[in-house]
């Protein structure tokens, strides 16, 4: 059985350069440095300019690769889609940005299989949880307020419990 062995990088998605700590650590493994950010770069282009965590799994004898792409930090994902630089840094009381339901559940989409949760509810609570800290209201009311209003909607709808089971 080949040994294999792991680098790991956080790099912005489709930005990789054979700078270090990149290419050096590619170098001292013996992967082929310019091939690797290539692949690395097609791979993380959807998340462009965003903090991609990477792996690459490698075999030392036989040089072979695979590159793994996680997903960007929910932080990233809420920050892209409420088109801002940073968050208030002080959770509940200055507001930075304004996010849409649908993209709070779209990033719980993105973030379910990284999430420790029971189910998809818990997905978009722990996205709420991070627009609380981060500062950033959901159709203009704080985190809280449209945690609340998200589980109102479901159950008029009858949809809550289509949501909660909702597999992960």
């Amino acid at each position: 059985m080949p040994k294999k062995e792991e680098l790991s990088f956080l790099v912005r998605g489709g930005q990789a350069s054979p700078g270090p700590p990149l290419g050096p650590a590619l170098g001292q493994a013996g992967l082929p440095v310019g091939k690797v950010i290539n692949d690395i770069n097609r791979l993380t282009a959807e998340y462009k300019g965003m903090r991609v965590p990477v792996k690459i799994i490698y075999d030392p004898e036989t040089r072979e690769y695979e590159v793994v792409v996680g997903t960007p930090y929910t932080s990233a994902l809420i920050m892209k889609y409420a088109k801002i630089e940073k968050g208030s840094g002080k959770a509940g009381h200055e507001f930075v940005g304004n996010l849409r339901l649908e993209d709070v559940i779209e990033i719980a989409r993105i973030k379910k299989k990284d999430m420790v949760a029971k189910n998809f509810l818990a997905c978009i609570k722990q996205v709420l949880g991070t627009c609380v800290s981060m500062g950033v209201k959901v159709e203009g009311l704080s985190p809280k307020e449209a945690l609340a209003k998200l589980e109102e909607l479901l159950k008029q709808k009858g949809l809550y419990d289509k949501v909660l089971n909702e597999p992960l």
